[in-house]
Order: C-alpha cells, then sequence, then structure tokens
C-alpha cells in the first residue's frame, strides 16, 4: 500500500546530531512544521551507505535554503551512528541527524523493512510541513540513490503546494512553465 499522501505514523528514538555531535531524542513531531527529507538506508560501517549518506550531505546546504531538514535513518543504534561518524571519512562529514531504529519501529512504519534480514531498505521519502508524504522512492539494496534528484522534487512538491490546481510536468525545473489540468488540456499534451 502507498504512503503517498498519508500522515506519517507516531514514533520517538533517539539519533545523533552528526552537526552538533550530540545525543537527542527525535520524535514524529520534528519531522512536521517545516519540509523533510527521511533516507533510510540498510547499515553503519557498510559499502554503498557511506557513499550515499555522504552525496546527501552534499545536497544538505541547498536542501536547508529550501527550508527542509534531512533524516538518515537505519536499524543500527545512534551510538553506532557516533561511532561510523568518528571513524570513517565519508561519514564525518555528515551534518544532519542520525536516526537509530533498533526496535525498526519507523522502518516498519514507512513499509520498509526487510524483515528476514532486520535491516532497512533503500528509502527516500519527503514530507510536507503537514507531516504528509508527498514523495517515496525505494531501491533494491545494490543501487545507489542520486541525492541531487531531491531537489528538484522537493522545489515541484513546494510549488504544487503553493500553487493550488497547477502541476509540474516531468523534467520541470523552477520557473518553467507548469499545468493546470482541465478539460481543455485533455489529448492536447
Amino acid at each position: 500500500m502507498s504512503l503517498i499522501g498519508k500522515e506519517i505514523q507516531s514514533f520517538k528514538a533517539q539519533a545523533y546530531n552528526s552537526g552538533t555531535g550530540e545525543f537527542i531524542e527525535v520524535t514524529d513531531a520534528n519531522l512536521k512544521g517545516q519540509w523533510s527529507v527521511v533516507c533510510f538506508y540498510p547499515a553503519d560501517f557498510t559499502f554503498v551507505c557511506p557513499t550515499e549518506l555522504e552525496d546527501l550531505q552534499n545536497q544538505y546546504e541547498t536542501l536547508k535554503s529550501l527550508g527542509v531538514e534531512v533524516y538518515s535513518v537505519s536499524t543500527d543504534t545512534h551510538f553506532t551512528h557516533k561511532a561510523w561518524h568518528d571513524h570513517s571519512e565519508a561519514i564525518s562529514k555528515l551534518r544532519y541527524i542520525m536516526i537509530g531504529d533498533p526496535s525498526q519501529t519507523i522502518s516498519r512504519n514507512f513499509d520498509v523493512l526487510d524483515e528476514e534480514a532486520g535491516l532497512a531498505q533503500r528509502g527516500t521519502f519527503i514530507i510536507d510541513p503537514d507531516g504528509i508524504v508527498q514523495a517515496a522512492e525505494i531501491n533494491a539494496d545494490g543501487i545507489g540513490r542520486d541525492a541531487s534528484t531531491l531537489v528538484g522534487k522537493i522545489k515541484a512538491a513546494q510549488y504544487v503546494r503553493n500553487n493550488p490546481g497547477e502541476v509540474c510536468p516531468a523534467k520541470w525545473e523552477e520557473g518553467a512553465e507548469t499545468l493546470k489540468p482541465s478539460l481543455d488540456l485533455v489529448g492536447k499534451i
């Protein structure tokens, strides 16, 4: 069942704030009131995961400028996140919040838990300020994600939210023409 258009479920978890070097508590309420990106990955101290998280860090300032907060989530603990941050060249660059999900609650809530492995799949979710999922992408374990695609998706989601009745066509870029669905457009695109 798709999570698109649905409100995120409640959760409470411990996290490592890699920007401040502190342990913090994060709940579903933290993901509301602003745009959020939640990036699930299988495990710390692995191979594809650090490349993805570092790539996400490379987009972090741009995402922050759009009013977006970033959260990464794996079924590791917040302690493991700190140890990884302290020992990995790629992960030491991170400045966003790394949520620990050893109970697997958050991974289940977002329907990305591989029950057999006990690990999260590679899922990326864009959540609006009301806590509603606006976009979701889930990749197989061997397929890394490109964080640069998030910027365009978020700009489109923000545009649609701020301009009811308009939609963004494929490859839409900020400032480009949008569409206003109507009977007049049927069969003309």
